[in-house]
């Protein structure tokens, strides 16, 4: 990658691009774009990606939610890889969970009956983070299986027998048999571009292409991705995308601060039914402790009941 660059321009205005995920969902599915996903997976995998097809996405949209605040498509690699790329606008706790569903399932589907474990695909998980999952600095995070030895602390390793077995020539480790997971946290990305793969998150935090870009994929994405360049018929269904995801955010935005509100209330009047307990267990009398916590005196004899 090249290490060169460490200042970003936005490309002109009439040159901004339509958003990823509505990308993913109408025009990166099409071969004839496939070296946009080519240009982008091959930087971020490190290693000259070429896609052979384009199969059903992990997981078709579950709800009306689900529409907008998730896409996905599963590409099938030329080294017979599985690649998820999945793009995620709004917060969801259980996010690990989903991805860890999706990679299996897909593990699952690929080995036919009667097929030995060895035609198991290589499963790649690539999540779009437009909300912040975990605690990290970082904005790029990669998970991959290795085995170290409890005892002397290495890592296992395959013989050349276990290598032959297998049909992919790629595996040469347990790590290349396993799913591998990569978490693309977009909005913490603090627009510098140190290599060519900034420049991709850069496009994908920005809708626009940094200027002398030369990351793979970013000249076909300025070409094929621009607004402007949409027919009539793609930018009405553009709009009317983007319209329906800020509603879909407003609302999801509005359902959160409910909930933290009602967890707020929740949370200080178990505080105070804990602070009665304490006060009626030291002997104040039911009426006297209502009024010092504030609570009713039906609640307060409740909790005594349950000293």
């Amino acid at each position: 990658m090249n290490k060169a660059q460490t200042s970003v321009e936005a490309a002109p205005l009439q040159d901004t691009l339509v958003r990823f995920d509505w990308a993913i969902k109408y025009l990166l599915r099409n071969k004839k774009n496939f070296d946009i996903l080519e240009g982008f997976l091959s930087e971020l995998l490190n290693q000259d990606i070429r896609i052979l097809n384009i199969l059903e996405s992990e997981s078709n949209p579950e709800s009306s939610q689900d529409k907008y605040n998730r896409v996905d498509l599963l590409a099938e690699t030329l080294n017979q890889e599985r690649i998820i790329i999945e793009v995620q606008c709004s917060r969801q706790f259980d996010y690990l969970h989903r991805i860890l569903y999706g990679t299996s399932k897909v593990i699952t589907q690929s080995l036919n009956k009667g097929e030995a474990y060895s035609e198991i695909c290589k499963v790649i998980s690539v999540s779009i983070l437009y909300f912040d999952l975990g605690k990290g600095k970082d904005y790029i995070y990669k998970g991959a299986t290795q085995f170290e030895g409890i005892h002397h602390h290495d890592r296992l390793g395959l013989t050349k027998e276990e290598k032959q077995a297998y049909k992919q020539l790629s595996i040469n480790t347990p790590a290349d048999i396993f799913p591998e997971y990569y978490l693309i946290k977009v909005n913490q990305f603090d627009q510098r571009i140190q290599n060519n793969l900034d420049e991709w998150i850069y496009l994908l935090k920005n809708s626009a292409v940094p200027k002398d870009c030369k990351a793979k994929g970013m000249k076909a994405a300025e070409e094929k991705l621009g607004v402007m360049r949409l027919s009539d018929q793609e930018r009405t269904s553009y709009d009317a995308y983007i319209k329906d995801l800020h509603q879909e955010a407003s609302m999801i935005e509005s359902h959160y601060g409910r909930g933290k509100r009602q967890g707020l209330k929740e949370g200080e009047l178990k505080a105070k039914k804990e602070t009665a307990a304490r006060l009626l267990a030291a002997g104040m009398r039911v009426q006297q402790v209502a009024e010092m916590v504030g609570l009713s005196v039906d609640i307060v004899q409740g909790e005594m009941k349950n000293l």
